[in-house]
């Protein structure tokens, strides 16, 4: 983008803070590499919306998108939870393992809740503080103000601030600098491609850094917010973090290319071509779960009169792939012995499997389907 400029460094004394220029303005782009990358991201989120309406029953699979969703984006933040780990139940992780997998679990109830608010309320600071909040309820950032926009400063990197990689604007500025931003996602008059105002909009939250704690998380969890309501996306079938985490020197690098060199355009380029793999690591997906379906379907046939319960129980395990035998009750209203067959005849149609390896307290899982999230 033409005159583009990040920013300037302020003196607060025994350090610079980084004020970054106001967003919420006419912008030109003049970047045939951009706007060839802007139409194939385009192309591409378009083939992956079409699911959306393709797929029956496509609620069933968004759960597994967004588990997946908040163990890659814990993970840039340095949480080791895996997928099989964030399905099961607190008391049977490992106590060294709790805290990761209570921010894990937090990010699934924090976008769950933004999703649903944007019904509501609009994508907005108040949004955003909302679903910080719960973000960090009970967790290792609890005692840094969620919900609430920092009162001190911070930095990124380094054990102080002296040694500091960034140290964002000063925490009087944050206020403003939110409302811009808002008032940017919301400007009708302000003729730019909502990808790109979503690359910048990130970009730009991240080098605000408004909160004490869980900027990145929030940060990526927009993306997904920002697309849902400009209707980009009918659905929330398209999440970031796991293309940012494959690429997490040369995401960090590129946010702070633009800080330094006021080079955008790379970022875009970078962001765009987040958007393409992505969407065509969804569609993959959609495909794979669409013969997965199938071919579970031909066998659940060779339960005869149990088929629909055993139908009822595998459709349950599409939006949380890990059962016990008193889920598997509670789903089909069977005495314990029916469930007990039910059970077994599914792990030897090969459609479960039982994970623990114990005598009491089994669980079983849907191997084939966590496998194409893995």
């Amino acid at each position: 983008m033409k005159n583009f400029n990040s920013g300037t460094y302020i003196s607060q004394g025994s350090f610079k803070s980084f004020l970054p220029e106001k967003i919420n303005r006419q912008w030109s782009l003049d970047d045939i590499e951009v706007i060839s990358l802007l139409s194939k991201a385009d192309r591409q989120l378009g083939r992956l919306d079409m699911y959306s309406d393709y797929i029956p029953n496509i609620d069933l699979f968004i759960s597994m998108h967004v588990l997946k969703e908040a163990t890659q984006s814990s993970k840039i933040e340095g949480t080791k939870t895996n997928i099989a780990e964030a399905l099961q139940k607190k008391i049977d992780i490992a106590e060294e393992k709790r805290d990761d997998w209570e921010e894990v679990q937090n990010y699934i109830e924090a976008l769950n809740t933004a999703i649903k608010r944007l019904e509501e309320i609009p994508f907005s600071s108040r949004l955003i503080k909302q679903t910080h909040k719960i973000l960090l309820q009970g967790v290792r950032g609890k005692h840094k103000i969620p919900g609430e926009f920092r009162s001190s400063q911070n930095w990124i990197g380094g054990a102080s601030i002296s040694d500091a990689v960034f140290i964002p604007p000063n925490k009087s500025e944050i206020n403003e600098l939110m409302g811009d931003l808002e008032n940017f996602a919301h400007n009708q008059e302000v003729i730019f491609p909502d990808l790109l105002k979503i690359a910048l909009i990130h970009y730009q939250f991240e080098t605000i850094h408004p909160f004490l704690d869980g900027n990145g998380r929030v940060g990526r969890l927009m993306i997904t917010l920002y697309l849902v309501e400009k209707k980009i996306l009918k659905k929330p079938i398209l999440y970031l973090s796991d293309f940012f985490e494959r690429n997490r020197t040369l995401y960090y690098d590129n946010l702070t290319k633009v800080r330094e060199k006021n080079d955008i355009q790379q970022w875009f380029k970078f962001f765009l071509v987040g958007v393409i793999e992505t969407a065509k690591s969804g569609i993959e997906t959609f495909d794979q779960i669409l013969k997965l379906q199938k071919d579970v379907d031909e066998k659940l046939q060779k339960l005869g009169s149990r088929m629909n319960n055993g139908r009822n129980v595998i459709n349950h395990m599409y939006k949380h792939p890990l059962v016990d035998a008193q889920k598997v009750q509670t789903i089909t209203n069977l005495s314990m012995p029916s469930v007990y067959k039910l059970i077994l005849e599914l792990e030897q149609l090969e459609i479960i499997k039982e994970l623990t390896g114990a005598k009491r307290g089994k669980q079983y899982w849907f191997p084939e389907y966590v496998k194409i999230f893995n």
